[in-house]
């Protein structure tokens, strides 16, 4: 595991953009394409504008990136909450990207048909390989979930689905989500967490013991893959190693 920390949100997002752009050109030449969990939330609006703007949207040879989703709410695409609708917002309309290379988490659909699809296209799309995604993009919850991973959810332990569907009694929402086994199966993972509310979860998470019905990111760790976590100056403040 690296931990990358800067002093801010901004030079956080430029940090990350600067070393996801070195690692997609690395991968494609080996590779000929880039698989990409996109996440939604508010923290990766500021990467995903830095990378749809110059040298990025030039540099990165977005046709060959295959775009994929952690997890989405079963709300409509046009609902404000979707993230596949603030993904393309913020990037996918904005750079080349190939339709045929973006795979939504379908909301048109009842959330259980929505969740098997998925874990059908991902199965089907990494048959026979012993990785799946190039790069998964995580947030972390000032709760310490991940992905639609919530504390004391049944879904923290699935074992067999790559994706699923359930319905969380809090938010009143159905959630759609990858699992653990399919993201640690990932070439690399990488977190991203700013903000002085993420600093008591991000030293459980990182330095207390392993507890993840109560801190479901501790889950996520790539059997033979990279983890890094960028976090920036205030997120880090309660971390001693």
């Amino acid at each position: 595991m690296e931990i990358h920390i800067e002093k801010d949100a901004k030079q956080l997002s430029e940090k990350l953009a600067a070393w996801l752009a070195d690692y997609i050109h690395e991968v494609v030449a080996k590779k000929g394409q880039f698989t990409f969990v996109l996440s939604g939330g508010s923290t990766p609006k500021q990467l995903y504008a830095l990378l749809a703007e110059s040298p990025y949207r030039e540099s990165i040879p977005w046709e060959d990136v295959i775009f994929f989703w952690g997890d989405e709410r079963a709300v409509p695409f046009e609902d404000s909450r979707n993230n596949a609708k603030m993904c393309y917002e913020e990037l996918l309309d904005k750079v080349p990207v190939r339709e045929d290379n973006i795979f939504i988490m379908r909301t048109d659909v009842d959330p259980e048909s929505a969740g098997g699809e998925y874990d059908d296209i991902l199965k089907t799309h990494f048959e026979g390989l012993d990785e799946t995604f190039d790069f998964v993009l995580l947030g972390m919850g000032d709760d310490g979930h991940t992905l639609s991973l919530f504390p004391g959810t049944e879904v923290i332990h699935e074992e067999e689905k790559w994706a699923t569907s359930f319905f969380l009694p809090e938010q009143d929402m159905y959630r759609i989500t990858l699992t653990a086994p399919v993201v640690n199966q990932s070439a690399c993972v990488a977190f991203l967490a700013v903000g002085s509310g993420k600093a008591e979860t991000l030293k459980h998470v990182l330095e207390g013991e392993r507890n993840i019905d109560l801190y479901p990111s501790q889950i996520i760790q790539p059997l033979q893959g990279q983890l890094h976590w960028f976090v920036d100056e205030a997120a880090a403040a309660l971390l001693t190693k």
